[in-house]
Parts: structure tokens; sequence; C-alpha cells
């Protein structure tokens, strides 16, 4: 009787884990087409009183994004991203460069923050069909279009006792982006990520015409990617 009950016991232990292997194997069938990610790393503005950027001599501030993407193909992915970055003056002007911007009635100072919105297509260096069998390490990249929104004080001179004017300004802007994503887990990547945000104005600043180009914000960030189904699929 007891070896009728071990036989018993032992198969139903294997029906079980059987069940629960097909389940797993079933549910993983099912692709996770869509991914979330968050990043957070240092940026800087290229804008006319940025500082002196050949020297390295300008301000280094936060940046902070959030993204959706949506799996198209095995290689493009269509990414919306909603963020905000720190921007500052930063350097110290020659004489001459502070003399023309005060003749012009430039901005000497400016602080605030720029949010900005963006969709855009990106391409997966190695392709696949599904999450659990992506490689372990992937290059991505691609451009979109944009609207950013920028906040800030500005001043007119580096004197402490001016007070400073708010002002704003919203443009469009072309995006940039490409990282190298690492898998850590079935559902999960960490990617190092580099963004360029090519605006279409000179004037984030209240300073026209010191630089060559117009103004531009870039970034580098740490990145978590958590791929995951719509409740809607999974009923």
């Amino acid at each position: 009787m007891k070896k009728i009950t071990g036989i018993l016991f032992c198969s139903l232990l294997c029906i079980s884990a059987l069940n629960s292997f097909g389940q797993n194997f079933y549910k993983e069938r099912v692709s996770r087409d869509h991914i979330v990610s968050f990043g957070v790393g240092p940026s800087f503005a290229y804008i006319d009183n940025g500082g002196q950027y050949r020297d390295f001599n300008f301000a280094i501030k936060p940046s902070v994004t959030a993204s959706v993407l949506k799996r198209m193909t095995p290689v493009i992915d269509l990414r919306a991203s909603l963020g905000v970055q720190w921007i500052e003056n930063g350097g110290n002007p020659p004489t001459a460069i502070r003399d023309q911007w005060f003749f012009n009635g430039s901005s000497f100072t400016v602080k605030g923050s720029s949010i900005f919105f963006d969709v855009m297509p990106t391409f997966n260096l190695v392709s696949f069909d599904n999450h659990i069998y992506r490689s372990k390490v992937n290059l991505y990249g691609g451009a979109g279009l944009g609207i950013m929104y920028t906040m800030t004080e500005q001043k007119k001179s580096f004197s402490e006792e001016e007070r400073p004017t708010d002002e704003s300004i919203t443009t469009g802007y072309v995006p940039v982006r490409a990282g190298l994503s690492f898998k850590i887990g079935p559902y999960s990547d960490i990617a190092g990520e580099g963004t360029a945000l090519f605006t279409f104005t000179d004037n984030i600043d209240g300073n026209i015409g010191s630089n060559r180009w117009g103004d531009h914000l870039f970034s580098a960030q740490i990145v978590y990617r958590r791929y995951f189904i719509p409740k809607s699929l999974t009923r």
C-alpha cells in the first residue's frame, strides 16, 4: 500500500511539474512587444552663453527621460519619450564677448529647464522575434521629431543685484538617440544611452549669434528597460 501511495504521489508531482512547465512555455510564446524605460544622467546645453566648450568649461546638469516603446518588427521599435533637462550658463567669457552681449542686449546668465516630448523609430542591430530569445547585447538607435518647452530666468549682466526676468519659449527639435543594451533578466535590460536634441531655435538662452550653431541639448544616461504585456492582451 505504501509503495502504491508513493508511486501516486510521485506521479502527481510529475504531472504538476509538466503542467507548470507547459503553462510557462505557452505564456512565453506570447512575445512581450511593449517596453517601458526610465533613464537618468548628466547633460549639458550648447547655448551662446553656455561656456567655453573646446576647453570643457561649461555647466553639467541632470536630465531624466521616461519612454514607452512598441515593437513593430524584429528590427524596428516605435518610441515615445517624455523628459526634462536642466540648463545653466557657464564658463568665463572674455571682456570682448561681454561687451558684445551688452551692446546687443543679450542675456549673460540663464537658468531653468526644458521639458520635451518626441516620437521616433529605433532600429535594433540584432533582430529578435521573441523577448526571451533576444541577444545578451544589442545596439540600437534612431531619430524623430519632437516639441520642447523651456522656462528660464535670465539676466543682462553678471551683477548679483540685478533681478532676473522670467522667459519661456516653445520650439520643435530633432532627437537623435543611440544606446548599447545588456540583458539582465528575461524581462529587463540595462543600457547606456546618448541623446542629442537639435532644436530649431537659437534663443533658448536669450542670447543669439555668439555661437556658430543654434541651441542644442545633449545628455548621457543609464537606462532601465522592462518588457511587458498590456493587460488587454492577457485577458
